[in-house]
């Protein structure tokens, strides 16, 4: 190895590299420490900034500091409208405990999934243009892309529509689509992204609609070709480094506060 003072590091491994890598993104990336609503309420303009509102469709939770509750938007406004003091603080019955209003009725499958998930700390539901189009076709997503490489081997996807998800049986069904991975596509229906923060959760709704548009914009010019499970789960691991998942919400924060700004 070349232990000279400049090109030390070109007969390093990739492990060793990425080790180096991420200890430099523990040291360097400073993040601002902002509580969960202020998340939340972030992600609901994040997500409508990239295509993620459909009218008062969809739903955002977090689990709150309580056991058996999470915040979430207020049923009559849009993502765009969503602001920390006009959230919703409810139990696992849609009870509002803090707040004027009420929640979506279809946060109950919410509920389910916190249940059967004590690794799911934030829940993104939406109705999103490019996802919605796949699911009709009765296609699953196809993770095919580098920077979709987050999502591959961890999006399911329901092939046969419940209805409304209001009862408990739309619940246990997505629940158990879901099964232990971050995101499914629910046929004829949308998306739903269940994570292990609330940056989490809104950088993979993103990435989930972007894969989505890309294999529709792909599909006309052929077969899709199958990646590497090696490299695949190399870059997956690699992208979803909590470090890199921080620093890219906010990114996506700043970008929606300046785009909303201008309006």
């Amino acid at each position: 190895m070349n232990t000279s003072a400049h090109g030390a590091s070109f007969g390093l491994d990739k492990d060793t590299l990425t080790d180096i890598a991420q200890q430099r993104m523990a040291r360097s990336l400073v993040f601002p420490q902002w509580s969960t609503r202020e998340k939340v309420a972030a992600t609901c303009r994040i997500l409508f900034e990239h295509g993620h509102d459909s009218g008062l469709a969809g739903q955002i939770t977090a689990r709150g500091e309580q056991a058996g509750t999470y915040v979430t938007q207020r049923l009559g406004l849009g993502f765009d409208e969503i602001e920390v003091d006009n959230l919703l603080l409810v139990d696992q019955d849609l009870e509002v405990i803090e707040g004027d209003g009420m929640a979506n009725p279809a946060n109950r499958f919410h509920s389910w999934i916190y249940r059967a998930r004590p690794d799911v700390q934030c829940i993104v539901h939406t109705h999103p243009m490019h996802v919605c189009a796949l699911s009709i076709t009765g296609t699953p997503l196809q993770v095919a892309q580098m920077d979709a490489c987050m999502l591959y081997d961890d999006v399911a996807f329901l092939a046969a529509w419940p209805g409304v998800p209001v009862g408990n049986s739309e619940g246990e069904i997505i629940t158990r689509t879901l099964g232990s991975k971050r995101a499914a596509v629910l046929a004829h229906h949308g998306l739903v992204v269940a994570c292990r923060s609330v940056e989490e959760a809104c950088v993979v709704a993103i990435q989930c609609e972007r894969a989505a548009r890309m294999q529709l914009l792909a599909a006309p010019a052929g077969p899709i070709n199958a990646l590497d499970p090696v490299l695949a789960r190399e870059a997956h691991d690699w992208i979803l480094h909590g470090q890199r998942i921080e620093a890219a919400f906010h990114y996506f924060a700043r970008r929606a506060a300046r785009s909303q700004a201008q309006r």
